[in-house]
């Protein structure tokens, strides 16, 4: 908290050196975020773009009531939020939970018995968590690679703690739904 506040002070204040020291240090929150609610590539760089320039523009306005990295993906998330509307895309989707064909196995979507590494296994989950819903995948982006508790993400996404948990118990069983519908359960351990 402290490190922030001098960090702050230092961006405020006019240094350059401490803004880049920050991005440095939050890109990584911004980024797993972005990327989990926009799927185009371009759109993703410009959108982290835009994310910081909101930071830095409405820095002096952070005022340590929650954590840095709180307020930070409150931005974040708002600004996806607000691409999402502008484009028109939804934010969960309209289709029938469990309802989905299998995709058939190609180059990008590979065999278990291909499945030889932790690398290949990796993908393999990212893949299926770019399928589920949008606020869905951030919630599990937020919790388990963020590591924020319910009410941090309860902040973010102006969400009840238990509507927080419930999309997060909702992810994860869709989440097995779907790779469970593809591959054996030995296929997935490794």
């Amino acid at each position: 908290m402290q490190n922030d506040k001098l960090l702050i002070e230092k961006i405020l204040a006019g240094d350059k050196i401490a803004f880049q020291s920050f991005v440095k240090e939050y890109q990584c929150l911004v980024t797993h975020i972005v990327f989990r609610m926009i799927s185009n590539r371009e759109d993703r760089e410009d959108t982290c773009q835009e994310v910081f320039m909101k930071i830095y523009q409405n820095l002096s306005s952070f005022r340590s009531e929650s954590k840095l990295s709180t307020w930070i993906a409150k931005i974040v998330y708002n600004t996806c939020l607000n691409y999402l509307e502008k484009r028109k895309l939804p934010l969960l989707d309209d289709l029938s939970f469990g309802e989905q064909a299998p995709e058939s196995f190609s180059e990008n979507n590979p065999r278990p018995d291909e499945l030889t590494d932790e690398r290949e296994l990796t993908f393999l989950l990212q893949a299926e968590i770019e399928k589920i819903p949008v606020r869905f995948r951030t919630i599990l982006t937020l919790y388990h690679l963020e590591g924020m508790s319910y009410n941090q993400i309860g902040e973010i996404t102006g969400l009840p703690d238990g509507t927080v948990k419930s999309y997060l118990f909702r992810a994860r069983r869709l989440l097995k739904e779907r790779l469970l519908a593809k591959y054996q359960p030995e296929d997935l351990c490794h």
